[in-house]
């Protein structure tokens, strides 16, 4: 019960600390360590299984290992991209051509294209923050409202949908045997239905924030505003396309490593085709060095709690708990795999412990793969994304520069309530269709 308590108190904690915009190098080990003395793990030396250090700082540089050039090649294209004026160029040609009153469909479109592509949701964000800056400022928008389009386009109706390369589409893959295009007419349902519903919602509290006054606000360390002339708009695509062509390409073969080529491709294509363009260079490299260091950095510190958590009695009785929920099959695995994803502030951290003890329970009861699949992947992508999830952190405060007082609520509605009303949906299209 103690660790119950702990392991609820110490979430709960976090959560409202990283609403409050405490450093979450302080605020994940803190929250970490709560954990740990309410479940009776050793601080440093443990007689029996890993003491807290060890499992702090296993999640902390597991993370770093496994995704530190991926964020840097991430962060330096972005940066490329907006020294050289490339983003700018799409930007103004965007709104040029479709105007001002389509600029953030064209941050949503440009993120589902990319996620869609096999581009990591962490690099998309990165890549696109850029052309986002530029219109909802050309388009005199609140850029508070940046994290929760960049991540609208992201990780909603295309991460989680059949045919998507991402990995939240995958790892049930390897437990069911399906395909990455299970349940793929359901599945078609479900993301036209999210994202016209996560648009209009967009849409009006834009809209309504505008009406309240609300409007775009420069800040110092905005990119400068230089009088030059712009590359053409197509040497700002041409890196998009060549990261986008790599890693859909690549996916199959290198699976995660084809993003480090992608990515490295994309970086090389903007030096070759707007070299003459960048302002300076040398300030891009510095600046997009250290924005993934803080963007990783704060990402594995939220990892790292999650892997304390997960070393406890209570995470371990509430994964048996959630995985045995009575009633229809497909509702107990969507609970438990959204329950656990919000303890872990993962939607594959969520997938990766429920499916092993989920899969061959609910499989041995004759529940169809596809459908099991597909309610799984679109489960994972609801609740993991609360304030504590990496990406959120990531996106919010290390790419957009936002507080989560700010930026969180309008993301929220997107990336938890959409995507819950999605799952509701695709059980309705299995249970009663």
């Amino acid at each position: 019960m103690l660790s119950l308590l702990g392991l609820i108190g110490a979430l709960a904690l976090l959560i409202g600390l990283t609403l409050r915009g405490v450093n979450l190098f302080i605020a994940a080990p803190l929250c970490a360590l709560i954990v740990a003395l309410t479940s009776d793990i050793a601080i440093f030396n443990a007689t029996a299984g890993q003491p807290f250090v060890s499992l702090y700082m296993a999640g902390f540089a597991g993370f770093l290992q496994a995704w530190f050039l991926m964020f840097l090649l991430g962060s330096l294209f972005g940066k490329f991209m907006e020294d050289s004026g490339a983003a700018d160029a799409i930007a103004h040609y965007v709104i040029g051509k479709i105007g001002m009153k389509y600029a953030v469909l064209a941050v949503v479109l440009a993120c589902a294209l990319l996620t869609y592509g096999g581009v990591s949701v962490f690099i998309v964000a990165f890549s696109v923050y850029p052309m986002a800056l530029s219109l909802f400022k050309d388009a005199n928008l609140p850029r508070r409202f940046i994290p929760a389009v960049l991540a609208f386009g992201s990780v909603t109706f295309t991460m989680t949908s059949a045919g998507s390369p991402e990995i939240q589409n995958w790892i049930p893959i390897k437990y069911l045997g399906t395909s990455p295009y299970a349940a793929w007419q359901e599945s078609l349902v479900v993301a036209i239905f999210m994202a016209g519903l996560g648009y209009v919602l967009l849409s009006w509290m834009i809209r309504r924030a505008v009406a309240n006054g609300e409007c775009f606000v420069a800040r110092d360390n905005d990119p400068e505003q230089i009088q030059r002339n712009l590359p053409h708009p197509i040497t700002g695509l041409l890196p998009l396309l060549v990261v986008l062509i790599l890693s859909f390409t690549l996916h199959s073969t290198l699976q995660q490593n084809a993003l480090i080529v992608a990515l490295l491709g994309g970086v090389l294509t903007i030096l070759a085709i707007n070299f003459r363009h960048f302002h300076n260079l040398s300030q891009a490299v510095n600046l997009g060095t250290t924005g993934a260091l803080v963007a990783i950095g704060n990402t594995a510190a939220v990892v790292g709690f999650g892997a304390v958590a997960k070393g406890t009695p209570a995470f371990n009785e509430a994964v048996a708990l959630m995985t045995s929920i009575p009633g229809n099959e497909l509702l107990g695995a969507a609970i438990a795999v959204s329950v656990i994803a919000a303890l872990t502030g993962s939607a594959s951290g969520g997938q990766a412990i429920a499916l092993p003890l989920v899969a061959p329970h609910y499989l041995d009861l004759g529940v169809d793969a596809s459908q099991l699949h597909r309610v799984v992947a679109i489960s994972s992508g609801a609740l993991d994304t609360l304030p504590h999830n990496g990406y959120v952190v990531t996106t919010v405060r290390a790419i957009c520069g936002e507080k989560h007082q700010d930026a969180y609520w309008p993301l929220a509605v997107l990336t938890v309530l959409v995507p819950l009303l999605g799952v509701g949906l695709i059980l309705g299209l299995f249970i009663w269709f």
